[in-house]
């Protein structure tokens, strides 16, 4: 294990297991390239995978965990069900073929990819998925982009709080009243498109903050979501920015630094609004 691998903290989540804070996500990775670009971010140091049902490469990732030597008990697995496999019988389904593709006995952290309130049927896929951590196929089970009403309708119905909620998260998105629902619930937030697909590098404020701690613009963005006690996962398929993203442990933003980024935020999406996305 490389020693870039110690530097990333473990977050915990309710229930005792622990989460990697800095993972390696795989979303429009090609399938035939997923195997390739997942082992060298092993053997980079990389021992948080997010994957998904929709991303169509969970097989990659599964055959380069089989490829890495690692021990299970050593990676970090994601997945997701996504919104055609919503349902209570449809969930259990989903769950057992990426179980399947990935070639696992059970996945780390099992998501409802999206909520799709308009098909009304993330309560009975959380149903499916409390049952199928019971049954030891899921470590922990979690959500994502699944606004507030949505955690309180889960937890009203079913008795049982997701332990992460994965959102659009960014400078420019900066989500602070979900995540102080997050944080009031017990749910730790993870965040997709944390560089709002590179957006936010060229901003003058945080490259003049780079520049004053002799770093790119993507890791004082990373640095920041660590510091803010996100779990981020930035994707890249080029060796060079999968080892930058790692090397995030070593410094640290001030209060002002934190401060200046925090007044970038726009309530800007990139992706689609969870209150209406059904479906690509």
């Amino acid at each position: 294990m490389s020693s870039s691998t110690h530097q990333v903290p473990l977050v915990p989540l309710a229930g005792g297991v622990q989460i990697p804070q800095l993972g390696f996500g795989v979303f429009q990775i090609p399938p035939e390239d997923t195997a390739e670009i997942t082992t060298l971010a092993f053997q980079t140091g990389y021992r948080h995978i997010d994957t998904a049902s929709a991303y169509r490469n969970e097989a990659g990732v599964g055959q380069a965990f089989r490829a890495s030597g690692l021990d299970r008990d050593e990676v970090f697995v994601t997945t997701k069900c996504f919104n055609t496999d919503q349902g209570y019988e449809e969930a259990k389904h989903a769950l057992h073929a990426s179980l399947e593709r990935l070639e696992l006995d059970y996945v780390d952290l099992y998501l409802i990819h999206w909520p799709v309130p308009a098909h009304d049927r993330y309560v009975e896929t959380w149903r499916a998925f409390i049952e199928s951590q019971e049954e030891g196929l899921v470590r922990s089970i979690g959500v994502s982009n699944f606004q507030p009403a949505h955690l309180r309708r889960l937890v009203d119905e079913t008795g049982v709080a997701p332990v992460v909620n994965q959102v659009e998260l960014h400078p420019y998105l900066q989500q602070a009243g979900l995540r102080r629902e997050h944080e009031e619930r017990g749910i730790v937030t993870e965040a997709w498109s944390p560089l709002a697909q590179g957006a936010v590098a060229d901003d003058p404020v945080i490259a003049r903050i780079a520049e004053a701690h002799d770093r790119t613009p993507g890791q004082v963005v990373l640095r920041w979501h660590v510091q803010l006690g996100n779990v981020v996962f930035p994707k890249s398929v080029t060796p060079e920015r999968i080892e930058e993203n790692l090397r995030i442990f070593d410094f640290h933003l001030s209060q002002s630094e934190m401060e200046e980024i925090e007044a970038l935020d726009r309530g800007e999406r990139i992706g689609p609004d969870p209150d209406t996305f059904v479906r690509p």
